[in-house]
């Protein structure tokens, strides 16, 4: 197909902008740091902090403070209203919205034009170019890309202004060359109640020739299974015989994996790591024979670090540049955006692992958290619930610790509770529903998972004997002092551990 090699040697172009500041990442992101204050030196936050006398990194760090969701929000509010030139110059229209802070329910971060073009669509765009340079003679345009959005409709939430999950806005806005290759329609893509999307997506998908599925990995799934169900088929190169890539980001795949090779047994399938978060696109996958990530250094974003053994939030006195980070450290990352994001604490910790290029692991949050499955629940939102929870049952806590139970074999996934009471609720799955609503209330993301237990089910509490935590701080030689049970982990290794206690 002519198309095809056309968009291939497009696409690949963008290499040799890719190998420029993988040779030369601390100039590229000087260049770009200087470019995006002068460009924004008129907008209101440019004129508060002077961005027109900053002529060095050390100036912009002594000028500028550190910011998250909270210092943002009154300026968001006045975005979503109309106003303009005030973090980036002109309007913004479009408003990711993302999993909540400990003081709102959700963040609605500003997309501008810049970053979504510049950034997110420049990410995906960079993603096929890799994939063409590792795996020469592909034929990506030929078929169908099926892109799994957690989204939902775009809601109008201001003059001119509009909310939706980044993956709606992103479909709203394709380039003709990507909408073209793209499925399932964008009526469908669109559609807020997700039992209904999920089944329509599924029978008018299966009629397609798809090479290429991007998504959130427990979305997907769901997806997947109910494909089967459908067609009666044993796997997914049954329905899609030139099935070949899926692109996947937003939580960890190795839990994942095992299950994605059941529904898709093929030694060939390509599996590609991205991180793209509603506040910009920041790696990729970029070889396949190494999973972490390559730092994205010319999509209008410029970072900063602090390493963690010296994070404060918006306090923190130690940040560095790029040109400062080390091998095998623990950073929070910092980011000043072409969405009118600066120094934005962005809630993400990433170690690198390489200087030249730039290539890095994501390693977790700031703050205690659990994400395997896109609901992004932080210590302050468990700790509410399950206080919530006791208060409706007159129960006492003493201690508990929450871990993940992985989709396996057309399973769902849930978050398993382990709770140790001084006074136990009567109904222990009455308290469970109660946990389960104030944390729906608590974090929009989870109450997305929740919606008619698609991706997650009712979370499973199994209330354990009194002294089973510090029997497991004993064994670890932590009872006792400062040392505190880990209350939200990624991984079942802390549930599988105290399950023993409980059973010897």
């Amino acid at each position: 197909m002519p198309f095809n090699a056309l968009f291939s040697w497009v696409i690949k172009k963008r290499i040799h902008q890719i190998d420029l500041f993988r040779k030369f990442p601390l100039e590229v992101q000087e260049e770009l740091f200087f470019r995006m204050l002068k460009h924004a030196a008129n907008t209101s936050f440019g004129k508060t902090y002077q961005f027109k006398q900053i002529n060095n990194y050390k100036t912009f760090k002594e000028t500028v403070p550190l910011q998250t969701y909270e210092e943002l929000k009154s300026d968001v509010d006045k975005l979503i209203a109309g106003d303009k030139n005030l973090l980036w110059p002109g309007s913004t229209s479009w408003f990711a919205k993302s999993s909540g802070t400990t003081s709102n329910r959700s963040k609605f971060i500003p997309v501008t034009k810049d970053s979504l073009f510049d950034c997110h669509y420049k990410g995906g765009k960079d993603l096929l170019a890799l994939y063409y340079t590792n795996y020469p003679d592909r034929k990506l345009y030929n078929a169908k890309h099926l892109i799994v959005g957690g989204s939902a409709k775009i809601n109008p939430i201001g003059i001119n202004s509009y909310l939706g999950d980044l993956s709606a806005i992103i479909v709203k806005n394709l380039p003709w060359w990507a909408e073209i290759r793209r499925t399932p329609s964008r009526e469908i893509a669109l559609m807020d109640d997700w039992e209904k999307k999920l089944d329509k997506m599924a029978k008018q998908t299966i009629q397609e020739d798809v090479c290429i599925i991007a998504g959130v990995p427990s979305w997907t799934l769901v997806l997947c299974n109910r494909i089967l169900e459908i067609t009666g088929k044993q796997n997914l190169k049954e329905v899609w015989p030139n099935l070949e890539l899926f692109m996947h980001g937003g939580v960890s795949f190795k839990p994942y994996k095992k299950e994605f090779e059941r529904l898709i047994p093929d030694a060939s399938m390509h599996y590609i790591e991205t991180y793209n978060a509603s506040e910009g696109f920041f790696g990729i996958q970029d070889t396949p024979e190494s999973d972490d990530l390559l730092l994205m250094l010319d999509y209008g974003i410029f970072y900063e670090f602090i390493p963690m053994d010296l994070f404060d939030g918006v306090q923190s006195k130690h940040v560095i540049s790029l040109a400062e980070v080390s091998l095998n450290t623990n950073y929070a990352l910092v980011i000043s955006t072409n969405g009118g994001l600066w120094r934005y604490i962005l809630g993400d910790t990433i170690s690198f692992t390489s200087l030249l290029p730039y290539k890095f692991k994501i390693t977790g949050r700031t703050q205690s958290f659990i994400n395997c499955f896109g609901e992004e629940v932080i210590v302050d939102n468990a700790e509410k619930a399950i206080a919530y929870a006791c208060k409706q049952s007159n129960a006492i806590l003493k201690e508990y610790t929450v871990g993940p139970k992985f989709m396996e074999d057309k399973s769902k996934g849930r978050h398993e509770w382990l709770i140790e009471f001084v006074s136990e609720p009567n109904d222990i799955k009455q308290f469970s529903e109660e946990l389960d609503q104030a944390l729906r209330n608590l974090n929009s993301d989870y109450d997305a998972k929740r919606t008619k237990d698609l991706a997650l089910e009712l979370p499973s509490c199994h209330v354990v004997p009194i002294g089973t935590f510090d029997s497991w701080l004993r064994e670890k030689g932590k009872l006792g002092g400062q040392n505190k049970v880990p209350r939200l982990s990624n991984d079942r290794k802390i549930l599988e551990e105290v399950f023993k206690i409980i059973e010897t």
